[in-house]
């Protein structure tokens, strides 16, 4: 998550340091605390909360938890990662529905918080659950505000109740208490209050908050704050809390770049829960904030649970079960692959999902440089084939892949690549079916990755391949080159992944070079647990 990237940075490199140490001496653990004050303190966290928090590690670091353990650095880091976890919040906490419909949910923030379209946010999720929102448009001072929530409710395909036309005309409190009644009287269950902001915390939007408040006896009134606010979050929080009051937080632009010191210092100040997170910009870029979840972003042990509740709601079960009989027949085609792209991109961001693997920090920049429109540039290339060359790529002919070309606004050696590339992924899925180790594109087999250590099937195979005797091309200046490049030691052409990315549709490395480095190596090798 790009709001905490600095300060996960930070404490990694801490940790790492710690690990080489067999045990740890007050003097160690003095020097680790030092550093994740600093870290802290540079990430925005309120000074009373970095105090608090680094004064707990110290205590129990220095205790017979991490004395008597046999792996003091993996105790410490667990030790931090309770104490994160605690700080903001400790256990999750859902919405407080209401026993009698409807319940209301009322929302309250600085301008510019993003409140209305975290409403509209906020009702598509509650419709995925099976409620029946209403969504009403109580701040009539900001220019447009009453718009814009019509345009977010008409894409999160809820209705809004707006009498007023907004632009500082009506009285907002009215509009609140009347937009209760009509969700009664239309049996909408949840009733989302969306109230207006202010450039900064003033007695004004206190007393008009305070009232929406006490005529519509809110169920719970979230107060929406931005993550990339800073110091100035605590401030802001506790002035509301004074004010209105409030039953929980919800954080928004957890996407952008800020140093997220509002996440790790609201919920331990204000002592109220954060209950949901906003990640982006598009309506679905939201979710139950999960404190447990967030501490193990922040310290890069990944988010493998969030991750699987991505892709159940994303991929269908029974087409996962169809694809698998596919792979095993031999049968996969284009056309799946197709739909599978298709079912990844429906999960969400490609880049945010990877970043939720155990370690994806070392792998930060090469995420970073990960451009998911080539997944749309994929689905163009394939979406020009006509349906029999996507079940059977052996039809496309050169004439064949020049239209494609032009039918997607590529190049042939784009779609070369692509044919390419899909052949590669179809062999490694037929080999993980079968039980195989696969080969990585640009990689070769994985090092040691076999149950015996040597490859397994893929090395047999490759080691029979080896006794042929050299290449059998047709064409004579490749089998020349081929067979140099056996006589060389070198891969061979034939069996070499051709550069580029995943999808076959990216250049060769900075470097000249179309594999990875032995930093991107190393990378990959933690990433996948080895």
């Amino acid at each position: 998550m790009a709001t905490f990237g600095t300060l996960s940075d930070r404490l990694a490199e801490t940790f790492k340091h710690l690990r080489t140490k067999g045990k740890l001496s007050a003097a160690d653990v003095d020097g680790t605390v030092r550093e994740i004050r600093r870290a802290l303190l540079d990430a925005d966290v309120s000074l009373d909360v970095v105090k608090q928090f680094t004064a707990t590690v110290r205590e129990r670091a220095l205790g017979d938890e991490v004395n008597k353990a046999l792996n003091p650095a993996q105790q410490v880091v667990q030790i931090v990662n309770e104490e994160l976890v605690g700080i903001l919040g400790g256990q999750q906490r859902r919405l407080q529905f209401a026993k009698t419909p409807p319940t209301v949910i009322m929302l309250a923030g600085l301008q510019g918080a993003g409140k209305t379209t975290l409403a509209g946010k906020l009702a598509k999720h509650l419709v995925k659950e099976g409620h029946t929102p209403l969504l009403v448009a109580s701040d009539l001072q900001r220019p447009n505000a009453v718009n814009q929530l019509q345009v977010v409710g008409g894409q999160a395909g809820v209705p809004v109740y707006a009498p007023e036309p907004g632009n500082g005309v009506g009285d907002p409190v009215k509009v609140a208490k009347d937009g209760v009644e009509q969700a009664r009287r239309a049996q909408h269950d949840v009733v989302i209050i969306d109230t207006a902001g202010r450039l900064g915390v003033d007695a004004e939007l206190m007393k008009q908050a305070a009232n929406i408040r006490k005529a519509t006896n809110p169920d719970e009134v979230l107060f929406v704050i931005d993550a990339m606010i800073g110091q100035d979050a605590v401030a802001t929080a506790k002035a509301f809390q004074d004010g209105v009051d409030f039953t929980g937080v919800v954080l928004s632009k957890l996407d952008g770049d800020a140093r997220g010191g509002a996440a790790l210092s609201v919920a331990s100040v204000t002592g109220r829960p954060i209950i949901f997170a906003s990640t982006g910009e598009g309506l679905d870029d939201f979710e139950p904030f999960h404190p447990d979840r967030m501490a193990s972003r922040i310290l890069d042990l990944g988010d493998i649970l969030t991750l699987i509740e991505q892709a159940q709601q994303a991929f269908d079960e029974e087409e996962a079960l169809k694809v698998a009989e596919k792979l095993a027949k031999e049968q996969f085609t284009l056309e799946d692959f197709l739909q599978q792209m298709q079912q990844l991109r429906g999960a969400g961001s490609i880049k945010k999902m990877l970043g939720m693997l155990p370690g994806a920090g070392g792998l930060r920049q090469q995420l970073d440089q990960f451009d998911e429109k080539e997944i749309v540039r994929t689905e163009a290339i394939i979406q020009s084939m006509t349906p029999a060359e996507r079940r059977n790529p052996k039809l496309l002919n050169g004439s064949r892949r020049l239209r494609i070309a032009k039918g997607s606004g590529m190049t042939v050696t784009d779609v070369n690549q692509l044919v390419q590339r899909f052949e590669q992924a179809a062999k490694m899925m037929k080999t993980v079916a079968r039980g195989g180790v696969p080969q990585i594109p640009g990689m070769g087999p994985i090092p040691g990755a076999g149950f015996g250590g040597g490859g397994g099937a893929s090395a047999r195979k490759a080691k029979g391949k080896k006794k042929s005797g050299g290449s059998r091309s047709g064409n004579p200046a490749k089998r020349a080159a081929e067979n140099a490049a056996i006589a060389s030691g070198a891969p061979a052409a034939t069996g070499a992944a051709p550069s580029g990315a995943g999808f076959g549709l990216g250049g060769a490395a900075k470097g000249g070079q179309g594999g990875p480095s032995e930093e991107e190596l190393a990378a990959l090798q933690k990433l996948l647990g080895r």
